[in-house]
């Protein structure tokens, strides 16, 4: 088909041209191509005919490699293929290549891999996010329409706000997990980013829904969107006071107070809510995925699959092997999780932890009584350089401090792109809904882009 034929040459040129920035991992354009050649009728009229795909590379497709930017698995071939590439492929969706991340999805600026740093495709010099940087770079610079990563903590949502585009972390539940790598199993959701908002509207009707290859997929029906400006109007939208107690940018002050100026005149209802938690989130959050990372990845031993280091006995192979293949940030968080999960500690940390979650959640469903819609920055910061927040642990965590009370609460989440700042780097926005209300997200940011002039 010509169609099919021209918006691969156009991902070819586009993915040539912006080769600096390091986004792609993998080319799957032959395969996408021959996928298309067997393309039924259904598929044709599909509501994702055409459209260009990259999945991060922690998304398997069956024959091609799965990394994860990882060197225990850099010779890794898929066994099976995502739930949610099929979606998309039988809804007529072209999956051309695999993205750039930060190692097993642990980090926030797409500087821990074993591709070398992916740059932001609006100033080079400067991060894309993570741990989706690849994903949100590749949509950012046009190379596709559409990208899948997977957001933890804000993974998603952060290099959506660092490369200008759109960027949803759905309801925990919403969208199947079944061939996502899993780095915290309580947390890790696939997420979509474009530029366009149609678009990613409409791949999440398209993936979303029940899976029977996930058990923690819901069978609660996936509406469909229809956007309504009156209905959108009488939405009324919580402004977290705690939120505004924590260092931000400058930048990103004036684009909330901008946002929020716009909103009332527009006759939008804004009322201040309390989160009276939010300073225990980051402190939960580590607490908890390290846990869960220590667990899940023990699997990549080098016995079933992986690299592998040649040894005498098992356990120094094992050693020897987890030593040599898992990067610093990896190992930094494997170990913390071990001595979480250890016997002297789970219940002062582990199980505390849990219930200050719940707690969390709480928090919560406590506001969106009295609220559809929770405002906040998605950033505390715009983009930082390249290798300035890398030796500081600490410092790069703090990205996500308004991005991890949604994951830990289990709620839809969404940056949407309100320009640039003073730097001119870009800056986003965070909409968060109640359980399984995307829709109400998807509305107020459809107002937005069709009103709000950044």
């Amino acid at each position: 088909m010509d169609i099919i034929e021209n918006k691969i040459l156009e991902y070819k040129n586009a993915k040539e041209k912006h080769s600096k920035i390091n986004c792609i991992t993998q080319d799957l354009s032959d395969r996408a191509k021959d996928v298309s050649n067997n393309f039924t009728e259904s598929q044709i009229s599909g509501k994702l005919f055409g459209k260009l795909f990259s999945i991060k590379d922690n998304i398997n497709i069956k024959g091609y490699q799965t990394t994860c930017a990882s060197d225990i698995l850099k010779n890794h071939k898929s066994i099976y293929t995502a739930t949610v590439i099929s979606r998309i492929e039988n809804a007529g969706g072209l999956v051309v290549a695999k993205t750039n991340l930060d190692e097993f999805a642990m980090g926030s600026s797409n500087e821990h891999s074993i591709f070398g740093p992916c740059k932001n495709p609006i100033n080079n010099d400067y991060v894309c996010g993570g741990s989706s940087g690849g994903s949100a770079a590749s949509v950012s610079s046009d190379i596709v329409d559409v990208s899948l990563g997977s957001d933890t903590g804000g993974s998603v949502r952060q290099p959506a706000s660092f490369c200008g585009v759109y960027g949803l972390k759905p309801t925990y539940g919403r969208i199947s997990r079944y061939g996502l790598t899993a780095f915290a199993s309580s947390f890790d959701q696939i997420g979509v980013l474009s530029k366009n908002i149609n678009n990613l509207i409409c791949t999440y009707e398209v993936i979303a829904g029940y899976d029977v290859n996930d058990s923690t997929t819901s069978k609660k029906e996936v509406q469909k969107f229809s956007f309504s400006n009156k209905d959108t109007k009488k939405m009324v939208i919580g402004i977290p006071r705690e939120y505004s107690e924590n260092s931000i940018h400058p930048d990103i002050k004036n684009k909330i107070s901008d946002m929020i100026k716009f909103l009332k005149q527009n006759d939008f209802s804004v009322v201040d809510v309390s989160l009276p938690l939010t300073e225990k989130c980051i402190s939960v959050y580590y607490i908890l995925t390290t846990a869960e990372a220590s667990s899940n990845l023990s699997r990549y031993d080098g016995v079933l699959y992986g690299n592998r280091e040649k040894s005498s006995n098992i356990a120094d192979m094992y050693k020897k092997t987890r030593t040599k293949f898992f990067g610093d940030e990896v190992k930094r968080r494997i170990i913390l999780g071990t001595f979480i999960l250890s016997s002297g500690y789970y219940d002062s940390y582990y199980n505390k932890a849990l219930k200050v979650r719940r707690l969390i959640k709480n928090d919560f469903t406590k506001a969106f009584k009295d609220v559809d819609l929770i405002l906040t920055p998605t950033s505390p910061f715009p983009p930082f350089k390249i290798g300035e927040k890398i030796n500081n642990p600490i410092k790069m965590y703090l990205s996500d401090i308004f991005t991890v009370p949604m994951s830990l609460a289990g709620l839809p989440a969404m940056n949407i792109p309100v320009g640039l700042g003073d730097l001119e780097l870009p800056i986003g926005l965070q909409l968060t809904a109640n359980q399984f209300e995307e829709n109400k997200i998807f509305s107020l940011a459809k107002f937005i882009n069709d009103n709000y002039n950044n």
